[in-house]
């Protein structure tokens, strides 16, 4: 038997039709079309999410707290774990030296406009040259523990 491009269709009831609402009574959806009984939900141009008949709504009466740094650094986070996993899948070459390229390249680093920033989650037991953005105080202990190094970038002097 020979599939027709002309004849490809979907099965018997695989795509449903829309409800006509408010087409008489016969339809089962008929006079209210669903709506219910009269009442502001009934009507047309209805959104009321939050609305509290007027009184002030429970999300503007609560106390606001917290805030956004917008000068904040946005760094992509990356355990040692996970690079020596990236070692011994041979996913990232351990005699290199691994940088936010590299690490985007072997898919860990996702984001991070800032850079990277390493972390010590996880064990690290290849020799490895790590040139990145930030690193915590334990990382840089187990990198150098493992023989390799951390490079981190000169922080700019305050001016």
């Amino acid at each position: 038997m020979t599939i027709k491009l002309n004849e490809l269709r979907d099965n018997n009831g695989a795509r449903k039709g829309r409800m006509r609402v408010g087409r008489g009574i016969g339809s089962g959806k008929g006079k209210t079309a669903g709506r219910g009984q009269k009442g502001a939900k009934a009507r047309s141009g209805v959104a009321i999410n939050g609305f509290e008949g007027g009184q002030m709504p429970l999300h503007m009466r609560i106390p606001k707290r917290g805030f956004n740094n917008i000068f904040a650094k946005d760094f992509a986070i990356v355990n040692l774990g996970q690079v020596q996993k990236l070692i011994d899948e041979k996913k990232l070459d351990a005699s290199a030296v691994v940088d936010h390229a590299a690490l985007k390249a072997a898919g860990v680093a996702r984001g991070g406009k800032d850079g990277v920033r390493l972390l010590a989650k996880g064990e690290l037991t290849a020799k490895v040259s790590f040139n990145v953005a930030g690193a915590s105080k334990g990382a840089v202990e187990a990198v150098e523990k493992a023989g390799g190094k951390v490079e981190l970038p000169a922080v700019a002097a305050a001016e």
